[in-house]
């Protein structure tokens, strides 16, 4: 018997902001490899997950959250996500359990289906997201609008907080996926260079607990990153230096806290986690800047990476 043809290929995660993208993504890697948070509009930009078997290896993508824009950043991040589009072999369009299908969920519904003409059919599989977050009859009816919004491959509901249906998720893409050469080494979940990956993980504990408002004005800058010279392999320490930038003086006053003691809260919290990241010892220095209207400031954007 011959043996079965290898398959590879790009997936990507869309939905509306909030809908549960980056944890189901986590979950399918089975390692943290996009920062979540309850606020909307976490994800900034595409994160690369790798999912690697004997037969066949899957590239996920994580991207930001479609919504009507009300920046320049808001307008790049969208243009980012129809962008990738247009590149992958598969779709998971994710609608969380937890809401009604909206408005925003039938204009990404409108935009999958102007995509699956233009490229003679991606397939999309549409995912009910949070499912451990409703009961049966919720869940039932959540399903059938979603079947009701497009002609999906699959309709499939999943938990990614208790792992529910994760795997049979991750098999209906993959058969989905056509026949390639595997594209990355064994044992590499993600493509993020560090330095980005600390970004978000200091971003991520920068969101915690913060007002509404200040979520959508927080940017996160890796200045510098480097092994403090003059120490032995056992002593290895990582000195990094981070800026964090907001909007206004009264959100960086939110971040800092009174005499320091938010922003203090916040290293400890990164620093475990880039030390878990990069398996050293971490010193961590963050600092707090005013970029005055940064997310409508074409240069500035492109100074923070957008």
């Amino acid at each position: 018997m011959s043996k079965p043809a290898h398959r590879s290929g790009f997936a990507c995660l869309v939905g509306r902001p909030n809908a549960g993208k980056s944890t189901l993504t986590n979950a399918l890697i089975g390692a943290k490899v996009a920062i979540t948070s309850g606020r909307p509009q976490t994800t900034r930009h595409t994160v690369r997950g790798i999912i690697t078997r004997p037969d066949t290896q899957l590239i996920l993508i994580d991207t930001p959250g479609l919504h009507r824009p009300r920046t320049l950043l808001g307008e790049r991040l969208n243009t980012l996500v129809t962008d990738t589009l247009a590149e992958v072999d598969v779709i998971v369009f994710c609608l969380p359990a937890d809401q009604n299908v909206g408005p925003g969920d039938r204009y990404i519904a409108q935009q999958l289906a102007d995509v699956a003409r233009a490229r003679r059919g991606p397939k999309v599989v549409a995912v009910a997201t949070k499912a451990d977050l409703v009961d049966r009859d919720r869940l039932a009816r959540h399903l059938l609008d979603i079947d009701a919004l497009g002609p999906w491959t699959h309709v499939i509901p999943v938990s990614a907080r208790e792992g529910y249906q994760v795997q049979a998720l991750a098999d209906l893409v993959i058969g989905e996926l056509p026949e390639g050469p595997q594209l990355y080494p064994d044992g590499e979940l993600t493509d993020e260079p560090e330095a980005v990956m600390v970004a978000e993980l200091v971003r991520e504990a920068a969101l915690e607990g913060v007002r509404d408002e200040l979520p959508h004005s927080l940017a996160v800058v890796v200045e510098e990153m480097g092994l403090r010279p003059g120490r032995d392999e056992q002593h290895r320490l990582v000195d990094i230096r981070v800026n964090l930038f907001v909007e206004r003086p009264s959100q960086k006053a939110i971040v800092i806290g009174r005499a320091g003691s938010r922003l203090r809260e916040v290293g400890s919290r990164a620093r475990q986690e880039i030390e878990a990241l990069l398996g050293d010892r971490v010193f961590l220095d963050l600092h707090v800047k005013v970029a005055k209207d940064w997310q409508r400031d074409p240069k500035q954007l492109s100074r923070l990476g957008f």
